[in-house]
């Protein structure tokens, strides 16, 4: 039963959580490059530091999100992975050798990744418990990131480099303080998951095609992810118009999540999922055109028709599609794709093909990659058999 859709404390807790807790992402992608590149790594080591990231969360998403079903607990598992990235942080801040910063990152990114689709899934379970859409909590993620984007930018520009770190141990502390306030979520009680029947979903063309055509757009979104400050610090910004271009990103999204969530409804994923695809195309184009830090900061707002049209209705469809009982492992596999594997990549090769051709041929192929992403997703909205739509048999 829904209860009343007003305001409770466990949606304000949950509300600062996403907001703090996506400063710590705009903090790890947009400036712990510029750290690493502080303390003297080439691009390619970054790059690698940036891949393993996402090796990692394969298989450290599956551990904690086991523990947390096992044990029938979100919060107590998020507690646990925020006090495990501030002590990595803090080992972080004392070495500079690449071969230990690389052992380190690995830990941090360990307790890292499984936050996002744990508070996802607590945020899913608030607003269904009081009849609130999802986006309206998410957002706050967005002006999290925004806010943060902007702020440490200004930070480090003040205290230089290596106070990456310090700010990073400082939000920590506050996200770690909000999670102990967080009211609990765990997954509704039923039948065990059935492997024959998981790996029969799993073989279907509807979702073999919808994961085929987001692991090539999320190579390509990776790619600018992984080297968006580096782009920006090649072309002569400083870290306040970084901070700047991040915030324009982030903060774009708000008024498409919120649209979406009151209109989404009515339009059809497929044609969505194309558009945001060919939008992100033209976005990578245009980066690999850009000539000056001003007009990437321009390219910037895209960011709210491209990644903020895409998440929002990709978790639709994935609700749509996938059988309910099932909806957990397709959001993992989701999260998995979209930034795990494509970020091993995006991370290992993008280094090297930054480094080696340039920044327009490397902004060249995420444009040719998001483009055939939006191909597949207009052929199967064109061309998908009803039939195809009933995933492994089993009624969505």
């Amino acid at each position: 039963m829904k209860l009343p859709a007003t305001p409770r404390p466990d949606q304000n807790w949950l509300r600062a959580f996403m907001f703090t807790i996506f400063g710590t992402t705009a903090l790890v992608i947009s400036y712990f490059p510029l750290y690493f590149k502080e303390i003297g790594f080439s691009s390619a080591q970054i790059g690698y530091l940036y891949a393993i990231g996402p090796l990692i969360s394969m298989f450290s998403n599956m551990i904690w999100s086991y523990t947390s079903d096992k044990y029938r607990t979100i919060k107590r598992i998020m507690n646990i992975l925020i006090i495990g990235q501030l002590v990595t942080m803090l080992v972080l801040w004392q070495v500079a050798s690449f071969g230990v910063v690389l052992i380190t990152i690995s830990l941090f990114y360990f307790f890292y990744y499984p936050v996002y689709p744990l508070a996802d899934t607590m945020a899913i379970q608030t607003a269904q418990r009081y009849g609130r859409s999802f986006t309206v909590i998410r957002v706050f993620g967005s002006l999290g990131y925004a806010f943060f984007a902007l702020a440490i930018g200004y930070a480090i520009s003040a205290a230089g480099a290596p106070a990456t770190l310090a700010i990073g141990i400082g939000i920590g502390v506050f996200t770690l303080l909000c999670s102990f306030l967080l009211r609990d979520g765990v997954a509704a009680k039923s039948e065990p998951v059935e492997l024959a029947a998981l790996l029969k979903i799993l073989r279907s063309k509807e979702i073999l095609w919808f994961f085929g055509c987001t692991f090539c757009l999320a190579i390509a979104h990776r790619m600018n992810e992984a080297f968006l400050t580096l782009t920006l610090s090649e072309l002569g910004a400083g870290e306040g118009l970084i901070g700047w271009s991040l915030m324009v990103s982030a903060a774009s999204e708000i008024p498409i999540f919120f649209l979406l969530s009151k209109y989404g409804d009515k339009m059809k994923e497929l044609p969505l999922l194309t558009f945001a695809s060919l939008m992100f195309a033209l976005r990578f184009l245009l980066m690999a055109l850009a000539a000056d830090p001003l007009s990437v900061l321009a390219v910037q707002s895209l960011h709210s028709i491209t990644f903020g049209v895409f998440y929002v209705t990709a978790v639709r469809y994935i609700t749509r599609i996938i059988p309910w009982q099932y909806r957990a492992t397709g959001m993992a596999l989701f999260i998995i794709f979209w930034s795990s594997v494509s970020g091993l990549l995006s991370g290992a090769f993008g280094g090297l093909l930054f480094e080696a051709a340039g920044r327009p041929a490397f902004y060249q192929l995420a444009a040719l990659l998001a483009f055939i992403a939006g191909l597949g997703f207009l052929y199967r909205h064109l061309f998908a058999k009803p039939e195809d739509m009933n995933v492994g048999g089993i009624s969505a």
